[in-house]
């Protein structure tokens, strides 16, 4: 039996001799609990919102993107395409066409992103086509009205007051004509044929989708495409992978991106973010672990006199400081116990009842909550540290208490 806990432990269960120290006792395990719920629960949601946006953002876009040298495009796309999809590690390539437009309808305009694509090749690379309502096997070329079908985002859409089957008008200045009066932009009707929604609101109000074909008769590309898209198995390996397709096209000048480098500002701001939260929440932590030393100075007080008597029996000054250490670490442990099933049950509170969000403000539309157990462990391991350091000073000073004086001053 280790005598040192057995004597902590009956300390922490014995009745004080005021309710001060109880009282004193159940603010600091409240105080722990509360701080380690809250830290668990806002670090699930940072992993779920992190997590959200990178599937969305490697759904939406390729894992590699190979360009150009210019913004003329690449030729034969198709049948480079074919190439890289060969290639190990690679799900799926799909050639696609990218400028940019104006959009007009009933008086409103809008600036937008075309985007090329054909959709039977690009459920091999992105999730667009799962995103589109109604579901459409291919974009149209060419609408039984005789105009090209177009998939507008569905957050662009609501701001153009446009709705499956309506005519909408796309504006370009790509390979514009000089007129007596300027430059006269190249106007084109397009039929609506399809809503986009990703739950991204960055895409889901600035894209358009259109088949590859009308996108280059459009904006004149000829044969070209802009690049060709690829689904990596392992989207992680994107930056690596990236480079090894550009060697394997073996086109002169032919560049390549990769959606973790498009990326990195924002995935650098989300994990510093997270360690900043991880660092001031673990302050309500500290909070909690100080009223434990003012407990245990309390405690030192109030058991002074058994104090005496033990080291008069023979316990070392270790044992003694062993005894408060041990009430300490019982105390920090029953709140941080409390706090992980609290913090369990509000992370699951919060996966069975969604919070929604407003998507122009934070990507998402709901509040996504991920548990991972390395949190756990961090928030748990942290949380003892600080309450075992809390209880050291008091446990110092009641070891170096004279257990003549001890006993000689307690009434």
């Amino acid at each position: 039996m280790n005598v040192p806990l057995w004597i902590a432990g009956r300390y922490l269960r014995a009745r004080p001799r005021t309710g001060f120290v109880r009282m004193l006792t159940g603010i600091s395990i409240a105080g722990v609990a509360v701080g380690v719920a809250v830290l668990l629960a806002v670090l699930a949601v940072m992993n779920g919102f992190e997590g959200e946006v990178q599937s969305r953002i490697a759904g939406t876009d390729a894992h590699v993107v190979l360009l150009g040298s210019t913004t003329d495009g690449i030729s034969g796309g198709p049948a480079l395409a074919k190439r890289i999809a060969k290639e190990p590690g690679v799900l799926g390539a799909s050639p696609f066409t990218y400028a940019k437009a104006m959009v007009f309808h009933d008086g409103l305009s809008e600036g937008l992103v075309v985007k090329g694509v054909d959709l039977s090749h690009e459920r091999e690379v992105t999730t667009v086509s799962r995103s589109i309502t109604p579901k459409l096997d291919s974009i149209p070329e060419v609408t039984p009205e005789g105009e090209p079908g177009i998939v507008l985002g569905s957050e662009l859409a609501v701001r153009l007051q446009a709705r499956p089957g309506d005519r909408v008008l796309l504006a370009t200045l790509q390979g514009d004509t000089k007129s007596a009066f300027g430059y006269a932009p190249r106007l084109r009707p397009f039929r609506v044929v399809g809503l986009f929604t990703s739950g991204l609101y960055t895409y889901d109000s600035s894209f358009g989708f259109t088949a590859v074909g009308a996108s280059q008769r459009f904006f004149e590309l000829g044969d070209r495409v802009t690049g060709i898209e690829v689904k990596l198995a392992d989207m992680f390996a994107a930056p690596v992978v990236a480079e090894q397709l550009r060697k394997v096209a073996d086109r002169p000048g032919l560049r390549s991106n990769n959606w973790i480098d498009l990326n990195h500002n924002l995935f650098t701001w989300m994990k510093l973010e997270k360690t900043m939260m991880f660092v001031i929440l673990a302050l309500i932590v500290l909070v909690a672990a100080f009223n434990i030393a003012s407990t245990l100075f309390m405690v030192v007080l109030e058991k002074r006199r058994d104090i005496g008597v033990l080291r008069t029996l023979g316990a070392s000054p270790g044992q003694v400081m062993a005894v408060f250490l041990g009430e300490g670490m019982l105390i920090g442990f029953l709140g941080t116990l409390l706090g992980t099933v609290l913090g369990a049950g509000l992370i699951a509170l919060i996966g069975w009842f969604p919070i929604h969000l407003p998507g122009d403000v934070y990507f998402i539309e709901t509040l996504p909550v991920k548990p991972e157990a390395g949190d756990f462990a961090a928030v748990i391991l942290a949380a003892l540290v600080l309450c075992l350091a809390a209880a050291w000073y008091p446990a110092w000073r009641a070891s170096k208490l004279d257990p003549i004086e001890a006993i000689r001053k307690q009434v």
